[in-house]
This record gives C-alpha cells, sequence and structure tokens, in this order.
C-alpha cells in the first residue's frame, strides 16, 4: 500500500523497537517462567507491558524528572512482583529481570530485512527504550543499526514530537526524508503529524497467540508490509 509520496524521497528508516522489531512478549514471558516456575509467563509479560504507558505519562507530566526506561521498567515490576504474590525473589534476580529487556530476541524476518534495508536507507532506532538497553540488545540480536537513536537524546518520550523531528534534525534532511516504520498506528499518527512518512508492519502476535492484534491497513500510512523483508520487497531493496 503506498500514498502518492514515491519511497525514494526517503533517506532514513526510523524504527520502532519494542514489537516492531524485536518480540518483546515471547521473551518477557520466558525469563519469567525461568526466573520463577509455575508462574503464568503470559500473563506476567502482559502486566509489566501495561505499566509502560502510565509510566512514561509520570515522565512526561513532570512528576517524576527525566528517567530512563530501564528506571521505568524496575518502577513497573517492583508492583508487577507484587501481584504475582513472587516476594522471594533476591535484588540481583530482580536486577536480571529488569534487564530482560536488553535480551529481546528479534522477529525472524527482522535481522534479513535490516540488512536489506540498509542496503539502500540508513536505518536507525527511534525507540522509547535508552541508549544501553537499545545498545546490548542490537549487540545480541546482530541489529545492524547505522545509528542507534532513543528517547534519551531527545529528552523526550514518543509521541512528543521532539522525537520525529530530532531524527530529521540528525540526520540534516526534511522530516518528509524520514520514514517511521512501526508497528503502532498511534506512533505512526504522531510520526505523520510531524511531516514523517510511515510504514506499518503487521506484528499480530505481539502480545501473544491468545491475543492476535488487529492489524488492519490504515490508508494514511504510506506503507504497509507484513514484515520487514516485506517491506524491503516493496522499497526495492
Amino acid at each position: 500500500m503506498t500514498s502518492s509520496t514515491s519511497p525514494t524521497t526517503a533517506k532514513v528508516l526510523a524504527f520502532d523497537i519494542f514489537g516492531t522489531v524485536v518480540d518483546w512478549h515471547t521473551c518477557i514471558a520466558r525469563e519469567a517462567e525461568a526466573l520463577s516456575p509455575g508462574v503464568d509467563g503470559s500473563a506476567f509479560a502482559l502486566a509489566w507491558r501495561a505499566g509502560y504507558q502510565p509510566a512514561m505519562r509520570r515522565v512526561m507530566s513532570g512528576e517524576l524528572g527525566w528517567t530512563l526506561i530501564d528506571d521505568l521498567h524496575r518502577l513497573i515490576l517492583d508492583d508487577v512482583l507484587k501481584t504475582f504474590g513472587l516476594h522471594d525473589l533476591t535484588e540481583t534476580q530482580k536486577q536480571h529481570l529488569n534487564k530482560a529487556w536488553h535480551r529481546l530476541d528479534p522477529w525472524p524476518d527482522a535481522v534479513a530485512g535490516l540488512v536489506r534495508l540498509k542496503s539502500r536507507y540508513t536505518i536507525c532506532t527511534l525507540s522509547n527504550g535508552n541508549i544501553g538497553l537499545l545498545t546490548h540488545m542490537a549487540k545480541r540480536a546482530g541489529l545492524p543499526w547505522d545509528c542507534i537513536l532513543s528517547a534519551e537524546v531527545f529528552k523526550a518520550y514518543k509521541p512528543d514530537p521532539a522525537t520525529y523531528l530530532g531524527v530529521a534534525r540528525v540526520f540534516d534532511v526534511s522530516p518528509g526524508e524520514v520514514m517511521l516504520v512501526a508497528a503502532h498506528q498511534e506512533d505512526l499518527t504522531a510520526a505523520r503529524a510531524c511531516g514523517l512518512q510511515t510504514a506499518y508492519i503487521e506484528r499480530p502476535a505481539e502480545f501473544g497467540a491468545a491475543h492476535p492484534k488487529d492489524v488492519s491497513p490504515d490508508p494514511a500510512n504510506n506503507w504497509h508490509a507484513e514484515d520487514l523483508l516485506n517491506l524491503a520487497d516493496q522499497l526495492g531493496c
């Protein structure tokens, strides 16, 4: 699916990460079950992720000062552990579990798709995850970024315009020469409002096989792809 905008006008592809490039649900569920056998890993992962937006809103509202996602994840985790009755974890175990977000596996198409897209475009992250998290993830998973950009760079979380416009500023291009690639329509809507091109990636199992996600096309996006390999096909990479 395309609009009248030619894909050749994009010079930079900026990628959302959690859910778009990496499979957070499967990995967090697996790590929770490994640390505490008997826990419902899927429910645990969903509960932890559910705290993500409310925690960021506390920062955006000024209730909390600028806080890295690693630290927000830990605040959420402490509450989730109480909810699931996991009171016997040591501090070392809690720290290890919190770093599970650094160890997320890519979707099966992600690395090969990124390599192909990188052959024609500059590819970077545009994630609310902090730089250390994204770097560790990329190193472990073999994600071939040209550059790692994070909310940490701009001291603002998506969907703040400072994040999307910041990518254009970093690479000295116009907003229309940046394409946000994401599996979340609200992220893409905010990017379009800043003048970016947008590509939606279907990730129906982002929240687990038992909770399939609606991946219907939105005609407002410039591109709609099944996965990153399909996006590479569409962009001629």
